[in-house]
């Protein structure tokens, strides 16, 4: 009996670590998205939608939230392309494969203020990044990150950078998984590279790519630690995107309740481009399973 109760008792830490760490703090940044919540005074005032109407019209939050967007689209699809293209590559018989799949992950499991802190030293002046692109480019003086111009494209090379390796590996796992026998099938029936990719590869990997770009789209709009430690949003704003807006907001100004709405804002946007591209997905495979099924 003794045995039995102490079962009941092992998801304990467990179920703790869940409503104090993930499910307290949802319901409760909830509840500040509706009140005007000042973290110093603790003096909490119901306020309704107020919080929202203000963020709507706010200027700066309108220009984290075009900057995010600029990041997403600026990342989003040379990321995906660029590691399907490396993974298509790694998974022939190449010299030193083994080799470059290390050296493309070995960023992926660095920490990224690491990564950080070596771009910025990277984009700056003194560096002989930008004096080799200085004999070509009239760039900006004092480097990369101090141009409200070359700012925010900089982070977005340094994210691509960064993030591809680990959708390589994806990918790598992905292609490795489609059946021989339909390569086979479609080599009998004389198709060449791209009609094998189109027909056979393609379709295959497609689960894969659903989970990669959904990923890399919640991932980029969440996009913080690169501005946090290279640029502090600046300068004049132009690298604030909606998380360090949010982190400003809350930890800098202590206008708890603002940032909370902030959040919730950009949650129901990141919910909505998963649920179109869920959709897109969706509506695809369904038009590529009856031609399937037919062939």
């Amino acid at each position: 009996m003794a045995g039995k109760n102490t079962g009941y008792l092992l998801p304990l830490p467990w179920t703790l670590t869940l409503l104090l760490i993930w499910i307290f703090p949802l319901v409760w940044s909830l509840v500040l998205a509706f009140a005007d919540y000042n973290l110093l005074s603790g003096e909490l005032n119901w306020i309704g939608l107020e919080n929202f109407r203000r963020l709507l019209s706010d200027p700066s939050f309108q220009r984290a939230l075009w900057n995010t967007f600029l990041f997403v689209i600026g990342t989003l699809p040379f990321t995906t392309l660029f590691a399907l293209l490396l993974a298509l590559a790694l998974n022939r018989p190449v010299w030193g494969k083994n080799f470059f799949k290390a050296s493309f992950f070995i960023p992926t499991i660095t920490s990224l203020v690491v990564v950080a802190l070596i771009f910025t030293k990277l984009y700056s002046e003194g560096s002989w990044l930008y004096r080799f692109l200085g004999q070509f480019f009239n760039l900006p003086s004092g480097g990369f990150l101090l141009s409200d111009k070359t700012a925010l494209p900089s982070i977005m090379i340094m994210d691509i950078w960064a993030a591809i390796g680990y959708y390589i590996l994806l990918f790598l796992v992905a292609l490795q998984n489609v059946p021989q026998e339909l390569y086979e099938a479609a080599k009998v029936e004389g198709a060449n590279s791209w009609q094998t990719f189109w027909a056979v590869t393609f379709p295959s990997i497609k689960p894969m790519l659903f989970f990669i770009v959904t990923l890399n789209t919640i991932k980029s709009f969440q996009v913080f630690t690169e501005v946090f430690v290279m640029t502090k949003g600046g300068p004049l704003g132009s690298t604030t995107t909606a998380v360090y807006f949010i982190y400003e907001e809350g930890l800098h100004r202590f206008k708890m309740g603002y940032a909370s709405a902030a959040a919730y804002l950009l949650f129901a946007i990141i919910a909505l481009f998963s649920y179109f591209l869920f959709k897109s997905f969706k509506s695809e495979s369904e038009v590529l399973a009856p031609a399937q099924t037919k062939a």
